[in-house]
């Protein structure tokens, strides 16, 4: 956490006023924070480590703007409280930790681990270096599917989603695993390729109202845009900016920074869908044999082991960057569907809402409340940590959303 503001200048860190971002003092002491309230103080009945924690970083109570004006410790203080807090977890993980402290441990890593990712898309926002340890381009794996806009095809039948109990640590909008009737769909292999966007935004997929909803064409109009956030057109030619630096568009490279309105409406140019979630994780997770479901689940998509490696998936940073939409085989599914962990969050068609029997965990305030207002992603991005990232775990934002690195993969109408 700290390496991804450790390169930035005093200045660079007041970040304008934005709604996709947070001031980065702000979002390293609300990341500690939550460590310090829910392992050290909720957990173990401890005492805060610094003056009044709650009124600088409680999301819950601190509104997003609010966040521009506080009286804010130091850059040195914050850095501080995190090492004290650290180390202080780690005291108390040593030896045998109860079920419970293990519990809060994994939930507060976990948050951490996703403000990672947003500090690394809030860079990308700003149009700042990427962070010091993300050095030289991206290295995919030299195995490119031949075609990969084929279908593969998914029987239809009763197949369960949803986190299994045996799970070590879930979150509570993953609970629990229950049936579902599936009708057969054909899901594409891979994601949509920035060559196929370019495509739509060239046919003036921007300035035709039918391909868009009716909130989409709303947002697309208030918005002003014409093409994905990033990009640019320059000498005839489209380019886009990664991070403080403009590129020539890689058409192989799977398209991100699209709002689930701009996957919708490239969908409707194509005469395509987005996968409901329930699609994508079957086709992610099932186990197919004699073109019917067996009822049982994989691990991961390519099987139950081993655990993903930068052969298989694009996770972590470790692969410098987006890939090639087609590139590691070896995470294939066994039907042929490629890149289902990593490289781009994927948007599905559905809303984020609870699972049958749903009960709220202690952190009330992660799911609850955006029930019904967000549409569902799956899959995680080349920036997402492996050792929390699961076929089951469901990303949500609004659909207006650009800034996070997320594409989408297509199913056959």
């Amino acid at each position: 956490t700290f390496s991804m503001v450790d390169d930035l200048a005093d200045d660079q860190m007041q970040v304008p006023y934005l709604p996709t971002v947070n001031p980065f003092l702000w979002e390293v002491g609300h990341g500690i924070w939550f460590q310090e309230y829910w392992v050290l103080r909720h957990a173990l009945g401890g005492e805060p480590l610094i003056d009044d924690p709650d009124h600088l970083y409680d999301s819950t109570y601190v509104g997003h703007e609010m966040r521009w004006y506080l009286k804010m410790p130091g850059r040195s203080e914050v850095k501080e409280y995190g090492e004290r807090v650290r180390d202080a977890v780690l005291e108390k993980l040593a030896g045998d930790p109860s079920p419970e402290l293990r519990y809060f441990a994994l939930l507060s890593i976990g948050h951490e681990d996703m403000h990672q990712e947003a500090f690394c898309y809030m860079r990308q926002s700003l149009g700042y270096p990427a962070p010091s340890w993300l050095s030289g381009p991206p290295s995919a794996p030299e195995d490119l599917l031949g075609n990969p806009a084929r279908d593969v095809a998914i029987p239809g039948g009763r197949v369960a989603i949803g986190a299994s109990r045996d799970e070590p640590f879930v979150l509570d909008n993953e609970k629990w695993a229950h049936p579902v009737e599936i009708e057969p769909f054909a899901i594409a292999r891979a994601a949509v390729t920035q060559a196929q966007f370019a495509e739509f935004v060239e046919d003036g997929g921007y300035g035709r109202p039918e391909l868009w909803n009716a909130r989409g064409w709303r947002w697309k109009q208030s918005s002003g845009c014409e093409a994905p956030v990033y990009w640019r057109r320059a000498d005839d030619a489209w380019q886009r900016r990664v991070f403080d630096s403009w590129r020539d568009l890689e058409p192989d490279l799977a398209v991100s920074h699209v709002s689930w309105y701009e996957a919708d409406a490239w969908c409707r140019w194509a005469g395509r869908r987005l996968p409901t979630e329930a699609e994508w994780e079957v086709a992610a997770t099932a186990e197919v044999a004699s073109g019917a479901f067996t009822g049982a689940r994989r691990e991961y998509p390519w099987g139950d082991a081993p655990e993903p490696s930068i052969e298989r998936a694009n996770l972590d940073g470790d692969g410098g960057g987006p890939w090639p939409a087609s590139a590691a085989a070896t995470g294939d599914t066994p039907a042929g569907c490629r890149q289902m962990l990593g490289n781009v969050w994927e948007w599905t068609a559905s809303d984020f809402l609870p699972y049958p029997g749903f009960v709220v965990d202690p952190y009330e305030q992660y799911s609850k409340p955006w029930f019904g207002c967000r549409k569902v992603l799956r899959g995680g991005c080349w920036m997402t940590r492996t050792r929390m990232l699961r076929p089951t775990w469901r990303n949500y934002f609004t659909p207006n959303r650009r800034d996070v690195f997320a594409g989408f993969r297509t199913c056959a109408l």
